[in-house]
């Protein structure tokens, strides 16, 4: 495994397991299943509904808590200051924990104009000691910006959408240039069509690898943390295997020039569902 070292100190493992549309009573066996290929951290959410099912494979495994890092996020509905201190209990209980190492927004939602209160409650969990690290998820420049001018904790991820066709070169600029790491949602693209790009399914015959384990390779070397999902064993199993060969400086530059700027999830100013 590799890790990173984030803003505030903390070390989060590069690489980890989502479970977004991964139903409640198959999250518990998939990581599970995580846990024992060697993964350490897990990603979920309250919208993902599969808290529960997380929290049991957490209480099922050997795999000391301190070795593990574990993030949820507040969902757009439960913004607002007390409401995310509310909704953060009701995670953390169904969970079954004591803390989390990442507590994230998971949308900015400007038309409701919340998400700095929202923040500033993160801000008070990260101060109790109930979450070691916080930070966002989908947001852009501008909404970076206004946590930066009107909050006090800089946030220490911004998790989004992210592959070699949306690489978020503003977004990931901003980010480096602020000390906040960007983490890679959708890190393979809804459909996988870039799977079947000739540039990665000839860099991937170079190494004798799979494409995926290419994009992988891809975001850990472009400095991402990264966080593939599946339920599938041998799938999961290829995702953790990318730690045994790395990129060139001409595999990586041939990547790059991929970027379209191909969104598949909603536009982050303009996703406002509660």
């Amino acid at each position: 495994m590799q890790y990173i070292t984030l803003n505030n100190g903390l070390k989060m493992p590069q690489l980890g397991f989502g479970v977004w549309q991964v139903p409640d009573e198959e999250a518990t066996p998939a990581v599970e299943k995580a846990l024992e290929i060697g993964y350490r951290s897990i990603d979920t959410a309250k919208v993902y509904e599969n808290e529960n099912g997380v929290g049991k494979a957490l209480a099922n495994s050997n795999v000391a808590r301190e070795d593990l890092f574990i993030t949820t996020k507040v969902w757009n509905s439960d913004q607002g200051y007390e409401n995310t201190l509310q909704a953060f209990d009701k995670s953390l209980e169904r969970l079954g924990l004591d803390y989390v190492d990442l507590y994230l927004i998971h949308w900015p939602t400007p038309e409701y104009d919340d998400y700095v209160e929202t923040y500033k409650a993160l801000e008070k969990l990260y101060k109790d000691g109930r979450v070691k690290a916080i930070g966002v998820c989908n947001f852009n420049v501008e909404h970076l910006q206004r946590l930066i001018d009107e909050c006090d904790v800089v946030p220490a991820v911004n998790q989004v959408e992210c592959h070699p066709y949306l690489q978020q070169k503003e977004v990931k600029e901003f980010c480096e240039k602020h000390n906040i790491y960007l983490e890679a949602w959708s890190p393979l693209m809804q459909g996988g069509e870039v799977l079947k790009n000739d540039v990665i399914t000839s860099i991937a015959g170079s190494y004798s690898k799979t494409p995926a384990q290419v994009i992988l390779r891809w975001h850990l070397q472009y400095n991402n943390i990264v966080i593939p999902k599946s339920v599938t064993p041998s799938r999961m199993e290829e995702n953790f295997n990318v730690f045994d060969f790395e990129l060139t400086t001409d595999d990586m530059k041939r990547i790059e020039g991929l970027d379209r700027n191909e969104r598949k999830g909603p536009e982050p100013s303009e996703m406002n569902i509660r």
